[in-house]
């Protein structure tokens, strides 16, 4: 017999499990967040490992597709290195022409605000102490340089050793009536993962190639950095469109007279915004998931106060997974409605009102 408690009892518990496990997620990201990662990772080289194995051990195929997966992050890391020695070549020039850009802002925020210079540098030291501190948040801990270099892959190899152990764990904890609901979340959570990154992997190269493309014609120094940059950034939903933009566009005004390069750089990446959403998003990402622009805000924001900028990029992924479970779950299923983005026509209340008056109409 089930036993239904009263809402004031029922919220408070829920807010109190909500409490508890953001501390526990706080507390242990050092561990958790290059986890995550790893998950994410073993998920994307699953099917190379899979095939690697028709042809040689399960322990020598999962080495090799991590190799190569290494040698590909080697590359793009060797590459953005070379774009960056470039960066300082024209380093003095830049802080020179920067120097007299904000003298400028210094002395038309006095006149239109009424700020004075030393209350202006005042207030910028104090941002950019916040912002050191928030940057230490995110790369503290004494795990922070060990996760990287060795956490992840022994985490990404540990996870696709033992992924039949950790797939039987799954299957026996929950009840037999429940395993062909767990089944399809698993193989659903796969799916999209999978095909949620490898469509990024794709959009975001495509993108790359537009950013500097397009700075290259315009003549923007480091187009390709810029460019490159502007592209990983377009993976945090909305918020990082806008730092992508604010880029070249000061790069631009660093390196350049006038204001003309400037609006052309937005003219371009608004086009390229729009090329993005309405045809590399729908066509290649095509993620079996797809959650709505306002939750995708409020949880990179979120994923952002928690664990920094990695909550930034796995917030995504993880409400994903949430959503394909509250769509498998009955009482759930209203959380998954609303993490998703098909908006209703008309809610509830209207549909009630209407039945009223059709049944009003069928007695008279």
């Amino acid at each position: 017999m089930n036993k239904s408690y009263p809402f004031f009892i029922k919220a408070p518990v829920i807010l109190l499990g909500l409490i508890i496990t953001v501390f526990i997620l706080s507390i242990l990201r050092d561990i958790l967040v290059p986890l995550a990662f790893a998950t994410l990772i073993a998920i994307l080289l699953n099917p190379l490992t899979a095939r690697l194995e028709r042809f040689m051990p399960k322990i020598v195929a999962i080495l090799l597709a991590m190799v190569i997966a290494i040698m590909l992050v080697a590359g793009l890391a060797y590459f953005l290195s070379s774009q960056i020695a470039h960066f300082f070549d024209n380093v003095d020039a830049m802080k020179q022409k920067f120097s007299e850009l904000l003298v400028i802002i210094q002395n038309w925020f006095e006149k239109t605000f009424g700020i004075s210079t030393q209350k202006q540098v005042q207030m910028v030291s104090e941002a950019a102490n916040n912002s050191k501190a928030v940057i230490g948040q995110t790369l503290s801990g004494a795990l922070g340089v060990l996760s990287v270099i060795f956490l992840l892959p022994v985490y990404t190899f540990l996870i696709m050793l033992y992924k039949t152990l950790i797939l039987n764990f799954l299957y026996e904890v929950f009840s037999e009536e429940n395993q062909k609901k767990v089944g399809e979340i698993l193989s659903e959570t796969k799916a999209a993962i999978q095909s949620y990154i490898v469509g990024l992997l794709i959009e975001t190269g495509i993108v790359a190639v537009l950013n500097s493309s397009a700075l290259l014609i315009l003549g923007v120094q480091n187009a390709i950095l810029i460019g490159v940059i502007g592209a990983i950034l377009n993976l945090l939903p909305y918020i990082g469109g806008i730092i992508a933009i604010a880029l070249p566009v000061l790069m631009a005004t660093l390196t350049k007279d006038g204001f003309s390069t400037q609006i052309l750089i937005i003219a371009a990446y608004a086009l390229i915004q729009f090329i993005d959403n309405n045809i590399l998003v729908p066509r290649i990402v095509s993620s079996k998931v797809q959650i709505n622009a306002l939750i995708s805000i409020i949880i990179v924001l979120l994923g952002a106060a928690l664990w920094g900028v990695p909550g930034m990029f796995l917030s995504i992924p993880f409400i994903a997974v949430l959503k394909i479970i509250f769509d498998r779950i009955e009482g759930l299923k209203p959380w998954g409605k609303l993490l998703g983005d098909n908006i209703p026509t008309e809610h509830m209340g209207q549909l009630r009102r209407l039945r009223r008056r059709k049944t009003v109409d069928i007695k008279e």
